[in-house]
């Protein structure tokens, strides 16, 4: 049986063509088109006349594909028994029955596709394609694929017995995924897995009962999804926004939308508490019962492919098409660990349980294993590239997915060899994967649109045992709004229950009056009935006594009649047979007398007949001789004849061998000339159809390739609209960071400008400082030597200094160690006051235990009680370790902590070192200063006592010329000129020492402002060596 792309069926049989057919285009029942066509011609379209302006080849080709459209295609075929059944354009199947006319098939049902009605376009549902077709080993049931990958049944016994009416596909168990799957996740709570896909559908699956719980398709397509722990909501990631949602007992409805377009990756933290949405290269963090944005993470260069959360909840991982894997801390929003490979584009992370190792995949064909920003191993996946992992929550299993869609599986440590199994899965690569809370199973998704559920065994085929028997929650939320509606439904179902049931007892009592009076009739019927029977039966019985009466009195008359009549009879048998015998005797002696007679005849006869058959004999064996001879003569005759006749047939023979020969060469010629005309026109129109054909697969390509153009460019305007948008956002940044940018700037040119001024404060002073140097040369050796005192105290200083650092360091370790050593007491006595109580519980239940022992039976409940409330409660043993592991945790980041403080203390030891040292010098240039200043003004104080002296003896002088005593005085003495430049002198060392005790003042300044920064004490005692200031008041020393 074979069927074409125009609805036509053939039937061949051993290369011969026994029957064909042709397939109407048949609309459903309920669109039916009330325009007739036209019936003057039987084409679907008409052509224009050649001679017609309008003919081209475009209305052609439009003209055929319309042809070729409104033609069923027969895309699948399947025979059974009684026939066979096939597809009839999109959303049909016809089932043919075998008729007795002429080996040929007729049309015995129609079968549809459904709509469905849970979709957002029922109407699409019943125009699919049906693609394969297959019977089962019983003929009961018909199965069929259908082109978005949709799974129906049909039980044929329904057909046999109701052929009036419509008959339908019905799903083999729910509908499927059409198109590719991009999200997968579970949940802990309950055994759901939620799945969505770019057939715009979001669907809720029950892993363990394998059913489809909630199934809701959307006008947008879902990038990605993500359940919540509990199982009470969904996150959806479609193309304009981010979509969260309840998981109602019959519905999937949202109740707040974020603004995240095209969010590609989310998922719920461990604890529900917070969900990560991913937004190009950034990951947003939001709380999930405020709503508020918590946190943005930034860093990645390429768009983010996977996130994961830590079992805390306080890291997240995440890895990118830029070859980088960072680890987030939600506490600080910042990067703790990193590992950039910029030749890798990773698809899939995943973490350890305890969080310390990370695996990423990516495109260089290697499964990493990373731990602190560093890549511990590389295992490679030999010639093939995987695109998804997961690891088990106990830490022992790695599955990969690939992009040929197969499945490994491996331990950990991971193994160096080729040692791990490989199942094959999917036809297209591995989207996501994702393993249940308890490792039972492990839910993989891929492009071919398949979710496929494996369970998870050991190397010995046995199942993994669950930890903790915890039983899946069984709540489901229900908005109030469907309570109220079906709590008033209930109500008024019920008011109408008792209302029927008021009716039906009315109804009922009516029925019972009715046949309570039907059946008194009926009685009062039969019993007159019964009485009337009565009195027939007993006349009856009357008559039957006086009939028995006639019949033997009958009876005795007919007895004596036929006794007197065989008596009669046997007296007039004797008679007859005494003649009889008489007779017999005379006829016997008859026979005697002939029988002699005859006996002498046959003697007689005998010896007649013994001499004719010699004479016989004798004749006919002289006949026979001659007979003989003539039979020889006659043969050799024959002989002669026969080989006369084998010569002329074998002449006749060859004469018609040629004349056969010569028609046969004859036909041959005209067979081979007709079979060559015949296969050039084959040939002719093989060419044609193949030309046609070869046009109509063009038109085809052509119109499949302008949808397939149309749909990649509307794909490329969301992409450009997506990018455009990316692109606002990251000149929003630039500009930011630009105004950033210009605002550091400005501040750096002011500290250019303070740090200016500085130097130029800094030259004034340096060259000052040159000059007081020159000054000081003469005085260095008496300054060296104080310099060296001054050094042994400042290092025993030092010395000292450092002792108490080191004391205050000691004091603060064992505060913390005491503080640790307390908050642990204060734990172990909780601990101990929780197991005293708990053992005092025990011992009063237990008390109350041992009153029942004479009554084994509540004895052995109470004991069963006091198993189930305190056994169970051996829970504590698991906390304590856990209490133990927090511990290390805690001792771990305590000795990290107090490395890092020991270095960041011998940063600060330095640091003060060198401050010290400069401290030091400037200290020591400023006593040095000092000594100077000091000597000066002992110097000042000697030059003003000689200008003293001198001033007096001129007023001496003075007095003594006004007295007019001769001055004895040398004039050479008198001279004014020396004292009075050594009096300019000394005013200048004034205004030097002015200034100097300003710049003295400025430079302790900054000395104190340095040791309040560093929060060290004063140098050299704390003080500075004080200045002997005396100055002259009205001429006086």
């Amino acid at each position: 049986m074979v069927g074409t792309d125009t609805g036509k069926l053939f039937l061949f049989e051993s290369g011969d063509q026994r029957w064909e057919t042709s397939i109407e285009c048949k609309e459903p029942p309920s669109e039916v088109v009330k325009d007739k066509v036209p019936h003057e011609s039987e084409s679907l379209f008409e052509f224009p006349t050649t001679g017609s302006p309008d003919l081209s080849s475009e209305m052609l080709s439009e003209a055929v594909g319309q042809q070729q459209a409104t033609l069923p295609q027969v895309s699948a075929i399947a025979a059974y028994s009684k026939g066979f059944a096939c597809s009839a354009g999109p959303g049909v199947v016809l089932l043919f029955e075998k008729t007795e006319e002429r080996e040929g098939y007729r049309e015995n049902r129609e079968i549809r596709i459904p709509q469905d009605q849970r979709s957002s376009d029922p109407n699409q549902s019943d125009k699919q394609d049906v693609t394969c077709m297959c019977f089962s080993p019983s003929e009961e049931t018909l199965l069929i694929s259908t082109s978005k990958n949709q799974l129906y049944i049909f039980t044929m016994s329904s057909s046999d017995i109701i052929k009036a009416e419509p008959a339908h596909f019905e799903y083999l168990n729910f509908p499927l995924h059409s198109a590719a799957i991009t999200g997968l996740d579970t949940c802990i709570r309950k055994p759901l897995v939620a799945t969505c896909s770019l057939d715009r559908s979001v669907r809720i699956w029950n892993y363990e009962t394998n059913t489809l719980d909630l199934y809701k398709e959307y006008q947008e397509e879902a990038y990605a999804i993500s359940l919540h722990p509990t199982g009470h909501y969904v996150l959806v990631g479609f193309s304009d926004k981010l979509r969260l949602m309840n998981l109602l007992i019959d519905d999937i409805r949202t109740f707040k939308d974020f603004t995240v377009r095209g969010c590609r990756e989310c998922t719920f933290s461990n604890g529900g508490h917070l969900f990560a949405a991913v937004n190009g290269n950034v990951i947003h963090i939001y709380s999930t019962t405020s709503f508020e944005n918590v946190n943005n993470l930034k860093g990645h260069n390429g768009k983010v492919r996977s996130v994961i959360w830590s079992g805390d909840d306080n890291k997240l991982i995440s890895c990118g098409t830029d070859g980088a894997v960072y680890e987030w801390s939600l506490l600080t929003g910042k990067r703790d660990t990193e590992c950039v490979l910029k030749t890798c584009s990773y698809s899939s992370v995943a973490m350890s349980p305890d969080a310390k190792i990370i695996f990423a995949v990516g495109s260089d064909q290697t499964l990493k294993e990373i731990s602190d920003s560093s890549i511990l191993r590389e295992v490679p996946s030999f010639d093939v590239t995987y695109t998804a992992i997961v690891v088990s929550h106990s830490g022992r299993m790695v599955f990969t997915g690939t992009s040929m869609g197969t499945i490994r599986s491996m331990k950990y440590p991971l193994p160096v060899h080729k040692e791990f199994n490989e199942y094959q899965a999917h036809a297209g690569p591995i989207t996501k994967m994702s393993i249940t809370s308890d490792d039972q199973f492990l839910l993989t998704i891929s492009e071919d649109g398949c979710l496929l559920i494996w369970k998870v065994y050991d190397k010995e085929g046995r199942g993994l045992k669950r930890e903790k028997e915890v039983g899946y929650a069984e709540e489901v939320l229900i908005t109030k709004t469907d309570m109220e509606e079906k709590t008033q439904v209930m109500l008024e179902l019920k008011t109408r229950v008792e209302e029927l049931k008021m009716e039906n007892e009315y109804q009922l009592r009516l029925k019972d009056m009715n046949y309570n009076e039907k059946m008194k009739e009926l009685t009062e019927k039969f019993i007159q009935e019964m009485e009337s029977l009565k009195t027939k039966n007993q006349v009856l019985k009357a008559e039957k006594e006086k009939q028995e009466l006639q019949y033997q009195e009958q009876l005795s008359e007919q007895m004596e009649k036929q006794s007197r009549e065989v008596q009669d009879l046997e007296s007039v048998n004797n008679q007859k047979l005494l003649l009889e015998y008489e007779k017999y005797q005379e006829l016997q002696v008859k026979s005697q007398r002939m029988q002699e007679e005859y006996e002498k005849q046959l003697h007689d006869m005998e010896e007649t007949k013994n001499q004719a058959l010699e004479e016989l004999t004798e004749y006919y064996e002289a006949k026979l001789h001659e007979k003989t001879t003539l039979l020889e003569e006659a043969q050799d005759d024959a002989r002669q004849q026969l080989r006369e006749f084998e010569e002329t047939k074998k002449q006749i023979e060859e004469d018609e061998d040629r004349e056969i020969q010569e028609i046969k060469i004859k036909y041959e010629r005209r067979l081979r000339e007709e079979r060559e005309s015949n296969l050039r026109l084959k040939g002719e129109t093989g060419i044609m159809r193949k030309k046609f054909s070869s046009l109509q697969k063009e038109i085809e390509e052509r119109s499949t390739d302008i949808e397939t153009m149309r749909m990649e460019q509307q794909k490329l305007q969301g992409i450009i609209k997506s990018l455009e948008k990316d692109i606002l956002g990251l000149k929003r940044e630039i500009q930011e960071r630009d105004e950033t940018i210009q605002d550091k700037e400005k501040r750096i040119y002011d500290l250019k400008k303070k740090n200016q001024e500085l130097e130029k404060f800094k030259f004034v002073l340096d060259y000052k400082i040159k000059e007081l140097k020159k000054q000081i040369e003469p005085r260095e050796n008496d300054i060296k030597v104080m310099k060296e005192q001054i050094q042994e105290m400042e290092g025993e200083l030092e010395r000292f200094h450092k002792q108490n650092m080191q004391l205050e360091l000691n004091i603060t370790e064992l505060r913390q160690k005491l503080k640790a050593t307390d908050r642990e007491m204060h734990k172990e006595q909780q601990k101990e006051r929780d197991m005293e109580a708990l053992v005092k519980r025990f011992k009063t239940d237990l008390h109350n235990c041992v009153g029942f022992i004479q009554d084994p039976k509540k004895l052995k409940e109470r004991v069963r009680e006091l198993y189930n409330k305190y056994v169970q409660q051996a829970d504590m043993v698991e906390i304590v370790g856990v209490d133990t592991d927090l511990q290390q945790e805690y001792t771990r980041q305590r000795e990290h902590l107090e490395r890092n403080l020991a270095t960041l203390k011998k940063k600060v030891v330095k640091e003060s070192e060198i401050h010290r040292a400069d401290n030091v010098r400037i200290m020591q240039e400023n006593v040095s200063l000092i000594k100077e200043i000091n000597e000066l003004r002992r110097e000042l104080k000697v030059t003003r006592t000689q200008v003293h002296d001198l001033q007096s003896a001129l007023g001496l002088n003075r007095k003594n010329k006004k007295q007019g005593i001769p001055d004895t005085v040398p004039s050479r003495e008198l001279l004014p000129s020396p004292n009075v430049l050594r009096l300019n002198v000394g005013e200048e060392t004034e205004r030097i020492i002015e200034m100097q005790r300003l710049e003295i003042k400025c430079l302790r300044d900054q000395t104190q402002g340095q040791e309040q920064v560093l929060a060290l004490p004063p140098l050299s005692g704390g003080t500075l060596p004080k200045l002997e200031i005396e100055r002259s008041h009205g001429g006086q020393p």
